[in-house]
């Protein structure tokens, strides 16, 4: 299964664009290394980030978004006031169906975790958008 969007490449790009903001970073992860991916902190804010690429086969896609899900919720045990799951842009295509499909689910998660945020990231042109878990039921 061909990664369109490796999870390296997400990462790379939203860590120069945090750097840009003034963001002090965590040290990326060595390879074979548990723990989040990427800690944020500017002022009061400390953002714990896990991130996904995309893949080719949309199994594998929805496999991968649960798996960070419950990872950047495992980031509360650690004292998180700021859970973010980090993807590629083109994962928004589908956040609205993915979203409308679990209906009621996806809006009690959004509730039962209001810290979580999901992050789009541009590769392309060095960007990302913040949004709420709750911003795709729209």
């Amino acid at each position: 299964m061909a990664q369109l969007i490796p999870s390296d490449d997400v990462e790379r790009c939203l860590r120069a664009c945090l750097e840009t903001e003034r963001y002090g970073l965590s040290s990326p992860r060595k390879n074979g290394e548990t723990g989040v991916d990427l800690i944020a902190k500017k002022g009061n804010e400390k953002h714990f980030i896990e991130v996904i690429g995309f893949r080719e086969f949309p199994p594998a896609r929805s496999k991968d978004f649960y798996e960070v899900f419950f990872r950047a919720v495992s980031r509360l045990d650690d004292g998180a006031k700021s859970l973010v799951i980090a993807l590629p842009q083109r994962f928004g295509r589908g956040l609205n169906q993915r979203a409308s499909h679990y209906g009621e689910a996806w809006k009690r998660i959004g509730n039962a975790f209001p810290e979580l945020e999901i992050w789009l990231v541009n590769c392309e042109r060095p960007s990302y958008e913040r949004t709420s878990w709750n911003h795709w039921l729209a």
